[in-house]
């Protein structure tokens, strides 16, 4: 039962036109009741913390929610039955938020200053309207042009015309220290891809800044690609406990990245539909680019996917195939979700100490199939590389073949 104490302080403060729909959204998403009571305990306490400080609803963000952690909660003399778990209170206040947002009650979170905030948005409608990039390129790039606005202009206005080829350098220098040369080459590719943007939507002159952009040496060839042992695939694949419905789940995005090569994001993005039972393919998306691959599907991955959607999958409307097993019940996964369980299966099996993330496995879906006697072109469309130069990396991980062609060491002159 929701206490009366919660009920009068969320009914007396600014939050009072929004509990119905709090309590809706929990329901929707399938929180349990026990679960939605806490909640919404957690919001009668927020609202009358934002009563007594005299805070109106435009007033609420994240910021105004670490207030309340950070300075309230230690000093906390409210009564029963306020919530007092940080836990509890900032997974409450964050769906608050979304159901807030969602009504237009109160603004979206600013990426830093207003013009940095404003200067992003733009960049990033330019990355995807015009330069059709992934969302995950789309989010490493305002990431790093972020950090350099901020570098090069703080809290002030965005004047491009004031800077010059050694404030670039003096960036890059502070910045790319620590930095592997991927890294690094990434940064300098988003410094280069804002520029273009600027040029083409402002008409800035931007060709020396571009210039003192570096181009960062990288040998791809110069190290076998990591990969998996036959053995280590078996004891990767036996860490998964296939008797509980997460490991059901897990077990199956471990075969896509395993049979498919397929990156994290692509496996969460399957939906119902990419699954083409009757010839036996599915369809990929989500991935680098916007296009739409149709891949076979492999007998193993086949069954490890019909047994999670018959035996753990929850029920729900969403087409997404990979959902929550907590709730919110009907949310897709998020690619951090299939590395977190990619991360955790490394470690049950003894393998943390060698491998952490997913590519790996993409990394040895082509050794295995190009000791499969499988062409280069072949492994280059399952990876869906646009350069075959890309695939290129792999043909080094074929080691009885190049045992085959290698030539016999000279014996030693007496």
């Amino acid at each position: 039962m929701f206490h009366s104490s919660s009920r009068e302080w969320l009914a007396a403060s600014v939050l009072s036109q929004s509990a119905d729909s709090f309590v809706a959204y929990l329901q929707e998403h399938q929180f349990e009741a026990a679960t939605v009571q806490v909640y919404l305990h957690v919001a009668g306490h927020f609202g009358r913390w934002l009563t007594e400080q005299r805070l109106p609803l435009s007033a609420i963000d994240e910021l105004l929610v670490d207030r309340f952690v950070v300075e309230h909660l230690p000093e906390c003399r409210c009564p029963a039955p306020c919530q007092r778990g940080k836990p509890n209170i900032r997974a409450a206040v964050t769906h608050l938020l979304e159901v807030l947002r969602n009504r237009g009650l109160i603004s979206t979170p600013l990426l830093g200053p207003l013009a940095v905030h404003e200067e992003l948005t733009d960049f990033d409608a330019y990355l995807d309207g015009i330069a059709g990039l992934a969302a995950a390129t789309r989010t490493s790039r305002r990431m790093w042009v972020r950090k350099f606005l901020l570098d090069r202009f703080g809290n002030g206005p965005i004047r491009i015309d004031r800077l010059k080829p050694g404030d670039i350098a003096a960036f890059l220098r502070n910045n790319c220290g620590t930095y592997t040369p991927g890294t690094c080459g990434v940064l300098g590719g988003s410094l280069r891809s804002y520029f273009r943007f600027r040029a083409l939507q402002f008409g800035d002159r931007v060709e020396p800044l571009s210039a003192a952009v570096p181009t960062v040496a990288r040998w791809r060839l110069d190290t076998l690609p990591k990969h998996l042992t036959a053995e280590e695939v078996r004891r990767f694949l036996a860490a998964f406990d296939r008797n509980s419905s997460v490991g059901k789940r897990s077990f199956a995005m471990a075969r896509c990245l395993v049979d498919l090569g397929l990156r994290a994001g692509e496996v969460a993005a399957i939906e119902l539909e990419d699954l083409r039972w009757r010839e036996g393919t599915l369809a990929v998306s989500g991935g680098k680019s916007r296009r739409v691959d149709i891949l076979p599907l492999p007998d193993l991955t086949g069954r490890a996917i019909v047994e999670y959607l018959r035996n753990a999958r929850p029920h729900s409307d969403s087409r997404a195939l990979f959902l929550r097993h907590r709730a919110p019940l009907d949310v897709a996964i998020t690619a951090e979700f299939v590395r977190g369980a990619v991360r955790r299966a490394f470690a049950s099996c003894g393998l943390a100490d060698r491998y952490t993330g997913t590519h790996v496995l993409r990394h040895t879906a082509a050794q295995r199939m190009l000791c499969a006697d499988a062409s280069l072109k072949e492994v280059a469309d399952v990876l869906r590389h646009r350069s075959l130069g890309t695939t290129t990396i792999y043909t080094k991980v074929n080691l009885p073949r190049l045992v085959a062609i290698a030539a016999p060491w000279p014996e030693e002159r007496p």
